[in-house]
C-alpha cells in the first residue's frame, strides 16, 4: 500500500493507485491543498519542527513547507530552482558522501544523516536530515531537515 505525505502541512495518507478519485491526476493534499503528495516506501512520521524540501532530479528546490524558513532562514521563493546542497551548505558532520547525492544515484532512502547546514544569516546549524528518492517518472526528492 503506497503512503503518501504532504511536503507542506506533513499531512500523511494512504492511497491505492496514488490518484484523487476517479480524476487521472495526481493527489493533492485534502487539509491543506497543496498540489501534490509525495510518494513513500514507508509511513514517516517527521520530528517536531521539521521542515521538508522537495527537489527535482538535479536537487533544485521545487517546493518547501513548513518549518524550513524557521530552521533555515530561507522563504521559499528564495530558494525555488537552486540547488538544494550548494544553497544551504549542506555537508556532512563526518566528513561522509553527501546523502542527498547517494539518494539520487542510486535511488535509497538515507535516514537519520546527522548533517550541517548554514542558515541564511551564516549560522552553521546541525540538523538531522532524512532523504527520500521519488518513486515516480519524474524522479526527484523529498529531504526532510529536523534541528538537533
Amino acid at each position: 500500500m503506497p503512503y503518501f505525505i504532504c511536503p507542506n502541512c506533513q499531512s500523511r495518507s494512504i492511497d491505492s493507485d496514488g490518484r484523487e478519485g476517479l480524476l487521472d491526476q495526481a493527489a493533492a493534499c485534502q487539509r491543506c491543498g497543496f498540489g501534490f503528495l509525495f510518494e513513500l516506501m514507508d509511513d514517516y512520521y517527521p520530528a517536531p519542527g521539521t521542515g521538508f524540501v522537495v527537489c527535482d532530479r538535479d536537487a533544485r528546490v521545487l517546493a518547501t513547507g513548513k518549518g524550513v524558513f524557521e530552521l533555515t532562514g530561507y522563504r521559499e521563493p528564495e530558494l525555488l530552482g537552486r540547488d538544494l546542497v550548494e544553497t544551504l551548505g549542506l555537508r556532512g558532520s563526518d566528513g561522509d558522501e553527501n546523502p542527498v547525492a547517494v539518494a539520487l544515484e542510486w535511488g535509497v532512502r538515507r535516514l537519520g544523516e546527522r548533517l550541517a547546514l548554514r542558515t541564511r544569516a551564516g549560522i552553521d546549524k546541525t540538523v538531522t536530515a532524512d532523504v527520500f528518492p521519488a518513486y515516480d517518472e519524474d524522479g526527484g526528492l523529498l529531504v526532510s531537515l529536523s534541528p538537533r
